[in-house]
């Protein structure tokens, strides 16, 4: 897959790295094309550009730019973004009274303003739940399980596409729904965030349905 990545920071590295070894074809575009050039060389991407380089090279594009960024680039390159599966991997969180809370108010989504931004883009959430760490791991399994991403959109192709890219990393894909539900992703993302932060462990919050036999 031609994977264009807007971005030269550390999630564009740490999942530019991740499809770099999965076998795809990546640019790195970024607005200082040495820091671009820094963050190819580091991941062993095919080669560096501008941002629009980047758009115009990749089927799929990752926008890994900070959350209050991303609407704009977006409109910056909205012509070439047209007909393209466009990631958000941002997570617009800030502090609050009572913790992280959601820049966006909780009425929309990053990757929908991105959308309105972009109207001819094709924009998927995904990526944004886990420490760009994570993304560092040869294949991310834990306790014997793989990775599972969840991701949501509204184009059938650009959900096909994301979800052979998310296996190709060794992980599992989990379609959560059309693009209105990026604002929940988002939203989880906010109340991990504060979980870690705080000392705790969110994956324990989240245990399967007990079978329990009926007496």
């Amino acid at each position: 897959m031609r994977i264009g990545i807007l971005g030269t920071g550390r999630m564009a590295t740490a999942l530019g790295g991740a499809w770099v070894r999965a076998g795809h074809d990546v640019l790195v575009g970024g607005r200082d094309r040495a820091a671009a050039a820094r963050t190819a060389a580091r991941i062993g991407a095919v080669t560096d550009g501008t941002l629009a380089d980047a758009a115009v090279h990749g089927e799929l594009v990752l926008a890994a730019v900070p959350a209050d960024a991303a609407p704009r680039l977006a409109n910056g390159l909205a012509a070439v973004l047209t007909g393209r599966t466009v990631v958000d991997c941002s997570n617009p969180v800030e502090p609050g009274d009572d913790g992280l809370t959601l820049s966006t108010g909780g009425t929309t989504s990053v990757a929908r303003l991105m959308r309105e931004a972009a109207p001819g883009a094709h924009v998927v959430k995904a990526f944004n739940l886990c420490h760009d760490s994570i993304w560092t791991l040869p294949r991310p399994v834990f306790e014997g399980v793989p990775l599972a991403v969840p991701f949501c959109g509204d184009d059938p192709g650009s959900l096909d596409r994301t979800a052979t890219l998310i296996r190709s990393m060794g992980c599992t894909p989990i379609r959560c729904g059309g693009l209105s539900r990026a604002v929940h992703i988002e939203a989880a993302a906010a109340f991990a965030i504060g979980v870690w932060r705080s000392g705790d462990e969110p994956r324990h919050v989240f245990p399967a349905p007990a079978e329990v036999e009926a007496s």
